[in-house]
C-alpha cells in the first residue's frame, strides 16, 4: 500500500508539472537539425560504425604520453589475467606483495592462486547477505536496506580492505595449489546461480521470521544455508585447501618442498613489520569535505574483518604519498574510473583521448564533482601505479598503472598523464609515513558513517 501510494502521487505530479513534446517544439527540434548541411556528413559516418571512440579519437593526444619514467618499483615478470571475473580489487591486492614472495623464496616470478581467496571471498559475502536479512527481518520488503540486499546478494568486486581480511583469517596459497577454473575467469554464471539461492534463502528468512522465529533460531537455520553455499562454490571453484605441499625451483636451481596451512604460508611471506596494519584507504571525492574520514556501512566481506573506512583528501597531497611511496620501492593499490580515455593500441590514458565535442558538435563537459552525482563517474577498477615521471621541480607529470585485465587487446601496462589523476583517480592506499601531519591529525577523527547505498560504494 506505501508503494502504490507513493507511485500514485509520482504520477500526479508528473502530470501536473511535466511537458510533453508537441507539434511545436517537435518542428523547431527537426528544423534545427536540417539547418546544418555538415549533420547529414556525420549522421553517414557515425551510423555506420560501432566504433565511436574510433571516430573521436583526438590526433593532437597522440604520441603525447611516453613510456619513460624517472622513478619506478622493481618491476613484475607476468601480470596474472582476471578475464572477465570483477577480482581487479585480489589481483592488484596479490599483485603488491608478490615480490615478498619472491624474495623470500629466491625466485623469478612467483604468482598467487585468485581462485583460493576468491572461495573465501564469495562464501563471507553470502554470510553477510545472510546476516543483513535477519538484521533486516522485520523491515518492510520495499525498505532502502531490504531492497539493497536484495539487488544484488553476492558480486565478486570489492575493495583492498577485502583483500587484508581474507588473508588475515584464510590465508594465501600459491598458483598451483588451487588454479583457476572456468568460473573463476567467468564469474557471471556462477554468481547467478548462487545469487538465485541467496535471494530464495533470504525471503524464507523473512517468513521464518514472520512466523516467530528468534535470531538464534535464523542462525543455525543460516548454517545449513551457507552448506550449500560452500557445496555451490566447491562445484564451481574447487575446494580450498585448508594444507599443502608446494614443490618449487629456486633462481639457482635447486629444489625446495614446504608443507604449510595457507595462513602459515601468508605469515611467511608478508613481514611482520609489514604496514597493513598501518594502511590507509585514501579517496579523493571533491562532493565531500576534505580531511575528514568517511565510512561505508557494510562494505566489508567479513563480519569480524575490517570495514571500509576512507580519508578524503586533495589529489596534490595524495599524489604526494604515492610518489613518495614510489620512490620507496612500494607499488601502490588504487582504483580509478580507468576506462575513461583509455586508449588500448598506444597503452595510454589521457583526459583528451578523445574528442567528442568535435565529432557531435556539443558540449559534454563536466567537473570531477558533477560526474560523481550525476553517476557518470566512479570508482570502476584496481590496478597498482608503479611509476612516475617528474617534471624538473620533481612535480608529477604523468605516471604508469600495472594491470591484470588485458583479454580484450587491453595490455597490463598503461602510462597515465597527471591531469587524468585529477579527473579520474579515486581511491589509493597508503602507508600512514606516506602522509601529512594535517591528514594523520584527521585519521584521529570519528568515522562519518554513510549508507551502504551511498554512491561511492
Amino acid at each position: 500500500m506505501k508503494l502504490q501510494t507513493t507511485i500514485l502521487a509520482l504520477c500526479l505530479c508528473t502530470g501536473a508539472f511535466a511537458q510533453s513534446i508537441g507539434t511545436a517544439e517537435l518542428k523547431a527540434i527537426r528544423d534545427s537539425y536540417a539547418a546544418n548541411p555538415a549533420n547529414a556528413a556525420v549522421q553517414n559516418i557515425i551510423s555506420h560504425t560501432s566504433d565511436i571512440q574510433g571516430l573521436a579519437l583526438n590526433k593532437a593526444s597522440e604520441g603525447k604520453l611516453d613510456n619513460y619514467f624517472k622513478y619506478t618499483v622493481t618491476p613484475l615478470k607476468s601480470a596474472p589475467n582476471q578475464y572477465t571475473s570483477g577480482r581487479c580489487w585480489l589481483f592488484a591486492s596479490l599483485n603488491g606483495i608478490r615480490h615478498f614472495a619472491n624474495e623470500k623464496f629466491n625466485v623469478k616470478d612467483f604468482r598467487f592462486s585468485h581462485n583460493f581467496d576468491s572461495f573465501w571471498d564469495l562464501f563471507e559475502k553470502s554470510n553477510l547477505f545472510l546476516e543483513g536479512i535477519i538484521a533486516t527481518a522485520n523491515e518492510d520488503i520495499d525498505s532502502r536496506a531490504v531492497a539493497t540486499y536484495f539487488k544484488t546478494p553476492v558480486g565478486d568486486g570489492a575493495a583492498w580492505n577485502f583483500f587484508v581480511n581474507l588473508a588475515e583469517k584464510y590465508g594465501v596459497a600459491p598458483e598451483g595449489v588451487m588454479p583457476e577454473t572456468v568460473h573463476s575467469n567467468a564469474t557471471d554464471n556462477m554468481r547467478n546461480v548462487l545469487k538465485e539461492k541467496l535471494r530464495m534463502e533470504g525471503w524464507k528468512f523473512r517468513e521464518k521470521a514472520a512466523a516467530g522465529a528468534t535470531t538464534d533460531q535464523l542462525r543455525a537455520y543460516k548454517v545449513e544455508v551457507m552448506k550449500d553455499v560452500y557445496k555451490i562454490l566447491a562445484y564451481c571453484l574447487g575446494e580450498p585447501p585448508t594444507e599443502f605441499t608446494w614443490r618449487y625451483t629456486d633462481k639457482k636451481g635447486e629444489s625446495h618442498v614446504i608443507k604449510t596451512t595457507p595462513q602459515e604460508f601468508y605469515k611467511m611471506i608478508v613481514p611482520a613489520d609489514f604496514g597493513f596494519k598501518s594502511m590507509v584507504m585514501i579517496m579523493n571525492d571533491p562532493t565531500r569535505e576534505y580531511y575528514k574520514v568517511y565510512s561505508i556501512a557494510g562494505y566489508t566481506n567479513t563480519i569480524e574483518g575490517t570495514n571500509w573506512v576512507y580519508l578524503n583528501l586533495p589529489n596534490d597531497e595524495i599524489k604526494a604519498g604515492v610518489l613518495a611511496s614510489i620512490k620507496n620501492n612500494e607499488a601502490v593499490y588504487t582504483s580509478s574510473d580507468w576506462r575513461k580515455g583509455m586508449n588500448k593500441a598506444a597503452g595510454t590514458i589521457d583526459v583528451d583521448t578523445y574528442d567528442l565535442q568535435s565529432l557531435f558538435g556539443m558540449d559534454f563537459a563536466m567537473d570531477k564533482k558533477v560526474r560523481i552525482l550525476t553517476r557518470q563517474s566512479s570508482s570502476a577498477h584496481a590496478m597498482l601505479i608503479d611509476a612516475c615521471d617528474t617534471d624538473e621541480n620533481d612535480r608529477p607529470v604523468k605516471w604508469r598503472f600495472f594491470n591484470s585485465w588485458f583479454a580484450g587487446g587491453e595490455k597490463s601496462i598503461y602510462v597515465f598523464s597527471d591531469e587524468w589523476f585529477d579527473e579520474y583517480m579515486f581511491r589509493v592506499a597508503l602507508d600512514r609515513k606516506y602522509l601529512g601531519e594535517k591528514a594523520l591529525k584527521a585519521l584521529d577523527t570519528k568515522p562519518v558513517e554513510l549508507p551502504m547505498w551511498d554512491y561511492m560504494n
